[in-house]
């Protein structure tokens, strides 16, 4: 994985030492995404640049890459990994192409020139990109189907069209400023720490939507769609179902094991991180190479406190154990200090340039880093439950049914925490709804399904476009904040699109969660870890937490200086959360905010304020 940045501007010339030197700072920025190495092309049309992070043929894989045709230039700036890079190379080899590096940028590019933006749909895997095309005169940006690779861009009031791959390096464009509107106040108070897709937050920012492309030629830019679901019936029968699935998953990790750089697994001992764990074990065994490398994360004195709930069952490191037993993996725990957890709050915003998840990115982003000390890439078993339909909101009718987000069917912990006259100003339950209705309004419907069979493909739907995005989003940046590259098989698109018309009735079957997901892995993982009831992704059960994300809040609020008391209702902070945050078991799904969830996030906007200058 990499860094990639950029501008474009048809009315000036681009090709000056000035203007290289904007392209490289704005690269730099992002060199905690790349590394290795980094590259820049400053071309009369724009200037591209680019931080390495060598996974694939690290000698020769130097970008820009460029290549021609005919005297004309065409270069790319790549972020990503095309799992079936090798198939589409012997594809373009047939049709008279040559390679001189075994990197996958180069058949991205190749692609690209045999086929123009018909190439996009025929790739495999998690990317995004700039491509100046000499030929027509024109940049094209693209990004993967589910938005793994983030890609944002803005247009500088100098005319200039600017991209990057992070929030951060855009404002390193000299004509551009970071500004938050009405609107972006309203996603960071009403929306986050999910993000509507293809909105940056920032005033004027956008970010280019999965499975899209854009041209940007003289006579302005065009957005376009290459690729989305299709709703249609499932005709295969249960049996012929969980092959079919077991089948696309294997072949999912199988791909996405390819590296030339050390590979490990996340395992949680769960459902999901077991299945990819066991997968890629007994593909390392049956290929003679060394145990498979895996990691699992844990807080202090999570043991001694830990209690079970109906969100959390059961602990995950007896499970942990079971797993890296039978599969004879080489482990390591990483146990995160409670300090350390509320100080990673905001390097987890920095990674994010937003307020995010709270405790879940700031640990995220403490495992990440230390992962990164001994390994580039991981595999990571996000998004299962998206696909599959794991959470409870499928399958509770008050969840289901709620004529709104399902995980966040009311806004109360936020607007008793916030200043009530913007809140009421901004109208920010208003902006929630219409968000929500807009994105039922793009869920492809099939003919004929009614009732709560339709209801179900719509949650489905903002499951996709929404949580996952979120969490994928999460994923990259705290991740990729210690040049870590994860990848997320159960987002293979071949495995989406069939899962996606499967009826819950084969999903959920005998009224289990995911239970074809359990049939699909019988014969892979133990009967007892493929049983095993879900288990969010691991939370601090130590009270420690709570009482320093309380002091350090109030201690926010005691400073004059601090730019959260302008959007907060101090008195009822003073008077409720920062009494006893209460709930304190109560699972993290997005936007659905228990007490120390909010407490955390109040931290993270006032040094998200801070970081950017922003005021109310």
């Amino acid at each position: 994985m990499c860094g990639i940045a950029g501008f474009i501007a048809f009315d000036r010339d681009n090709s000056t030492p000035e203007r290289a030197i904007i392209a490289r700072d704005m690269a730099e920025i992002l060199t905690h995404r790349g590394p290795n190495d980094s590259g820049c092309w400053a071309g009369q049309a724009g200037c591209l640049a680019h931080r390495r992070l060598a996974v694939m043929d690290p000698a020769r894989g130097k970008q820009p890459m460029f290549k021609q045709r005919d005297g004309r230039l065409f270069a790319i700036v790549y972020n990503g990994e095309v799992y079936n890079a090798p198939a589409l190379r012997r594809e373009l080899q047939s049709l008279g192409h040559a390679f001189e590096t075994s990197c996958d940028t180069e058949v991205v590019l190749a692609a690209y020139m045999q086929w123009r933006e018909e190439s996009f749909a025929k790739l495999e895997g998690i990317y995004a990109f700039c491509v100046w095309d000499g030929e027509r005169g024109q940049f094209v940006l693209c990004r993967d189907r589910f938005g793994v690779k983030p890609l944002f861009y803005a247009t500088a009031p100098d005319g200039a069209l600017v991209f990057a791959s992070e929030l951060k390096a855009l404002f390193a464009y000299p004509e551009l400023t970071p500004r938050i509107d009405a609107d972006g106040w309203r996603e960071v108070l009403g929306i986050g720490p999910a993000r509507t897709s293809g909105v940056g937050v920032f005033a004027g920012v956008q970010e280019l939507r999965p499975a899209r492309y854009m041209t940007v030629a003289p006579e302005g830019c065009e957005t376009h769609s290459y690729w989305h679901l299709v709703s249609l019936p499932h005709t295969d029968d249960y049996p012929t179902t969980v092959a079919t699935t077991r089948e696309l998953l294997r072949g999912a990790i199988e791909r996405q094991l390819a590296s030339d750089v050390p590979l490990c697994t996340f395992l949680s001992g769960g459902l999901d991180s077991s299945v990819i764990t066991a997968a890629a074990a007994l593909h390392y065994r049956a290929n003679g190479r060394p145990p498979l490398e895996t990691y699992s994360f844990d807080y202090t004195d999570n043991q001694k406190f830990f209690r079970p709930s109906s969100f959390q069952p059961d602990a995950d490191w007896p499970w942990v154990e079971r797993v890296r037993s039978t599969f004879d993996t080489n482990h390591r725990i990483l146990t995160c200090p409670i300090p350390d957890l509320v100080d990673a709050l905001e390097s987890s915003m920095i990674a994010k340039d937003l307020p995010g998840m709270a405790d879940v990115d700031a640990s995220l982003w403490w495992y990440c880093r230390e992962v990164a000390k001994r390994h580039v890439v991981a595999l990571s078993g996000e998004c299962a439950d998206e696909v599959f339909g794991g959470y409870p909101w499928f399958e509770r009718p008050e969840m289901l049914n709620a004529p709104t987000f399902p995980w966040c069917p009311d806004l109360s912990v936020r607007r008793a925490a916030l200043n009530k006259a913007l809140w009421d100003e901004l109208r920010v339950e208003d902006y929630v709804q219409a968000r929500y209705e807009e994105s039922l309004n793009e869920c492809p419907k099939l003919d004929g399904e009614t009732g709560e069979q339709a209801r179900r493909r719509e949650v489905s739907w903002l499951n996709l476009n929404w949580f996952m995005v979120t969490l994928l989003d999460r994923k990259d940046r705290t991740s990729m904040a210690s040049g870590l590259e994860v990848r997320v098989p159960f987002c293979d698109h071949h495995l989406v699109e069939y899962i996606w018309n499967v009826p819950w009735e084969m999903k959920a079957r005998g009224g289990v969660r995911k239970q074809l997901l359990r049939d699909a892995a019988e014969g892979l993982l133990p009967d007892d870890v493929r049983a095993r009831p879900k288990s969010p992704f691991p939370k601090t059960h130590n009270p420690l937490y709570e009482q320093l994300v309380r002091e350090k809040l109030t201690a926010i609020l005691d400073d004059p200086r601090s730019p959260v008391r302008a959007i907060v209702d101090e008195e009822a902070l003073r008077n409720g959360l920062l009494i006893s945050a209460g709930d304190y078991g109560r699972p993290w799904f997005g936007q659905l905010m228990a007490g120390p969830q909010m407490i955390a996030y109040l931290i993270q906007i006032d040094a998200w304020m801070r970081r950017f200058g922003i005021a109310v």
